[in-house]
């Protein structure tokens, strides 16, 4: 009973202590494309944006962040079932997990965390969650991350080594630019007088629901099967 209760304890330690190396992991991907993002915004407002009724921003913007927003949600779901899978081999369990890891942890990301912190900032934020009304649209994003995530699960391990790295870095950058201009084109146009607690924003928005959606999440769910 003592040696099971170890063997549990053991496992619970390890995966606290991936989960650590994870964050650590994520955190100068998301120090790179947050800078590269705020780098596009400054190019894009100088070029375009300071010419430009608010009205125009929004509608760019708007769009702009659709476009990013179903990309990640294909990186979010690819990157949960790959995680799953180490673990566990039950697909249903596994598709039923990235499907709600990548709809709710790039809400998340890419539209409640820019919305609480533009309030934060002093922003007049509108809210607009695409789930809503742009489910048309999500499912086959949605779709193929699934099934891209399936198929990179198959391969070898050290072909997903060498996948990881680049996707990951994608990821975290499409992310960053679905947060971006969802913050201004919903109401955080003035990003720029406050653009050092932006930055930090844009990081707490990318790197905790990134990894609770890539790792966390899917490690939970897959270890319970596997202990059960």
């Amino acid at each position: 009973m003592d040696f099971e209760h170890n063997h549990i304890h053991e496992h619970t330690r390890i995966d606290k202590k991936l989960i650590l190396e994870e964050l650590a992991c994520h955190m100068p991907y998301a120090v790179y494309a947050v800078s590269l993002c705020l780098g596009v915004l400054s190019f894009l407002t100088l070029l375009y944006f300071r010419t430009c009724d608010p009205i125009d921003i929004h509608k760019v913007c708007n769009a702009l962040f659709h476009n990013f927003h179903f990309m990640h949600i294909v990186f979010a779901g690819t990157g949960a079932i790959i995680t799953f899978a180490k673990y566990s081999k039950n697909w249903f369990k596994g598709i039923i997990v990235g499907s709600i890891c990548a709809m709710f942890f790039c809400v998340l990301s890419d539209i409640l965390m820019p919305y609480i912190g533009g309030r934060i900032l002093g922003a007049d934020m509108d809210l607009h969650i695409c789930f809503f009304h742009e489910l048309k649209n999500i499912v086959p994003f949605l779709v193929v991350g699934i099934a891209n995530g399936m198929i990179l699960a198959s391969h070898h391990i050290s072909r997903q080594q060498t996948y990881s790295v680049v996707s990951h870095f994608v990821h975290i950058f499409v992310s960053s630019l679905a947060s971006v201009f969802y913050l201004v084109g919903h109401g955080f146009l003035a990003w720029h007088k406050q653009i050092g607690m932006v930055f930090i924003l844009l990081l707490l928005a990318v790197v905790i629901p990134c990894t609770l959606s890539d790792i966390v999440v899917p490690l939970f769910f897959a270890k319970n099967k596997a202990h059960s």
